[in-house]
């Protein structure tokens, strides 16, 4: 199952453009029955009564489509929806659709509460009538101008949101910032990820995707994390840990073995007991920039004592193309993991449970 487009919204309007847009529909509509044979009497209601009611549809029409373009939020993979908490706000996404839902509802009201009132009016009193029914419908409009711009908002900040294919086999890399994540990702697979030499050139998440055997793999490149706590995290390290959390077969662990990225190999192993500590799936230790880490001599026994504390870890250089082959094999050794929802309140009281909910 592949999830394309999640959360591609429609062109959001500002309160102003929708309201222009309904009333110069309504004028050309009004225009056009101008031209038709009718009593005089009947001819000046007839015209104020289509432009009320096509202004009222243009706008609803407007409203419907971003609300049905709209995926239902309960019912995307658990990954989408703490992706989307966490960038823009599950709460405040459904308040600004509900918002348009209210709008709707309320203009349909307008419409036929003034097709009806100028239906029966007399002939002099339907122009006063269509103002006062565009008044009632701008000071609507209005009211939602907030939930607009927030629409707007969450349409630009999910457009980069990553397209996942949850029947591949997963391979989420973890590790600190500028380990050289990126760099192994460009090796293995066809992804072509934003790569420099300094933190957080990963503002997102990025994947690659390779084939062997048969069998579809897909390598998830996250955000660098730092050795915090969760509640201490910002908003690009949680997105890795989302990815972590739903998304990962297995986990490839990135050291820095020179610790040129700024960060010892004790913070990095403090972070590599973390993320033991909260999930589950199988982990590969890669130490990685061996090339440049001075393995002899005097730092020889201080790299060691992090090589002997994982279980199969391998030696690598992500930027030489070293180990790339050896990786590609412990890879095809993983297997897709089965996920059963947990209750909630079995981990009430585990502070160690990453829960974004």
């Amino acid at each position: 199952m592949i999830i394309r487009d999640n959360m591609m919204l429609p062109t959001i309007p500002t309160p102003d453009e929708l309201l222009d847009k309904g009333f110069r529909r309504g004028k050309k509509a009004a225009d056009l029955r101008r031209g038709e044979k009718m009593p005089k009497h009947l001819k000046g209601k007839r015209i104020e009564e289509t432009r009320v009611i096509t202004a009222c549809q243009v706008i609803k029409d407007k409203l419907k489509m971003i609300l049905d373009r709209t995926p239902e939020i309960e019912e995307l993979p658990e990954f989408y929806q703490d992706y989307i908490d966490i960038t823009v706000g599950v709460d405040d996404f459904k308040q600004a659709l509900g918002a348009l839902n209210w709008a709707f509802g309320i203009i349909t009201q307008l419409e036929k509460e003034y097709g009806a009132k100028i239906r029966k009016a007399p002939s002099e009193k339907a122009a006063g009538l269509r103002k006062q029914a565009y008044g009632r419908i701008s000071s609507v409009v209005h009211k939602i101008e907030k939930d607009l711009d927030f629409l707007d908002f969450a349409k630009q900040s999910l457009r980069n949101m990553p397209t996942v294919d949850f029947d591949a086999i997963s391979i989420v890399i973890a590790g600190f910032p500028n380990v050289g994540k990126s760099t192994l990702l460009t090796h293995i697979t066809d992804a072509e990820p934003q790569v420099a030499n300094y933190p957080f050139t990963t503002k997102g998440i990025q994947i690659g995707h390779f084939e062997k055997r048969w069998t579809h793999y897909q390598i998830i490149d996250t955000p660098g994390l730092l050795d915090r706590p969760i509640g201490d995290m910002n908003d690009i390290e949680l997105n890795a840990m989302v990815a972590l959390e739903h998304l990962a077969d297995a986990i490839l662990f990135i050291f820095d073995s020179s610790e040129t990225c700024g960060y010892a190999l004790e913070n990095q192993y403090n972070l590599l007991e973390e993320i033991q500590n909260i999930f589950d799936a199988p982990i590969i230790y890669l130490f990685n920039k061996m090339d440049i880490a001075d393995y002899d001599g005097a730092r020889h026994d201080y790299i060691q004592e992090y090589i002997d504390k994982t279980e199969n870890p391998l030696l690598i250089s992500a930027a030489e193309g070293e180990g790339l082959e050896e990786i590609i094999k412990l890879i095809q050794q993983v297997e897709k993991r089965e996920r059963v929802e947990e209750a909630e309140d079995e981990y009430e009281d585990d502070e160690n449970y990453f829960d974004l909910t």
